[in-house]
């Protein structure tokens, strides 16, 4: 019964990919993402610096009975700055984002979406860990994840507009001498703008 389920599932989603449209483009935006710190230090204080992300993206238009559904992912460079206890610093990564976007069409000649997913974050640049003052404060870990939940409009079926709030789920920074178990997560707000080809 189980080798049924799977072959039919597997047979499904070789369909639906089949029908799906897909659409290759480029993604950028800006970041406005800070340090959110779950606990510790009365005196911490973190503020967000713009940054940018940049990066091939895809999009996938799958046909269903009266459901306007996408999926996207993307692969951007994503370039994030902060300000921890006066000091500013800064890291490169990899985002990782997948989205699944519900749209409304107006006349097929704009419309809009809202989309959630999952995201993964993966830092290859980061001088928190070379700042002689912050490596006795703050350690940046090497993997992140979270959420994404945004909104957006589309035109012409090749240009995106959208806002998304990044809702950091693992701690991607752990404060050294300060209170046990004290970590911080990445959160806030992108602003983002696509071309499908």
């Amino acid at each position: 019964m189980k080798r049924l389920f799977l072959v039919l599932m597997l047979t499904v989603s070789v369909i639906a990919t089949a029908q799906a449209q897909i659409s290759w483009g480029v993604k950028g935006g800006f970041n406005l993402l800070a340090l959110d710190v779950n606990a510790g230090r009365s005196n911490l204080q973190s503020e967000n610096l713009t940054g940018f992300q940049l990066g091939p993206m895809i999009n996938f238009t799958v046909p269903l009975a009266g459901i306007n559904l996408d999926m996207d992912a993307a692969l951007l460079y994503s370039h994030n700055g902060y300000k921890f206890d006066g000091i500013e610093f800064s890291q490169g990564s990899f985002f990782i984002p997948v989205n699944v976007k519900y749209k409304l069409s107006f006349l097929g000649i704009a419309g809009a979406y809202a989309a959630a997913g999952p995201y993964i974050n993966l830092k290859i640049v980061d001088n928190a860990n070379k700042n002689e003052i912050l490596v006795e404060s703050i350690k940046s870990k090497s993997f992140g994840a979270g959420l994404n939940l945004g909104v957006g409009m589309e035109f012409l079926s090749h240009f995106q507009a959208g806002i998304n709030y990044q809702l950091g789920l693992i701690n991607e920074y752990e404060l050294l001498n300060s209170v046990k178990n004290t970590n911080g997560k990445n959160k806030g707000w992108v602003l983002s703008a696509a071309y499908l080809f």
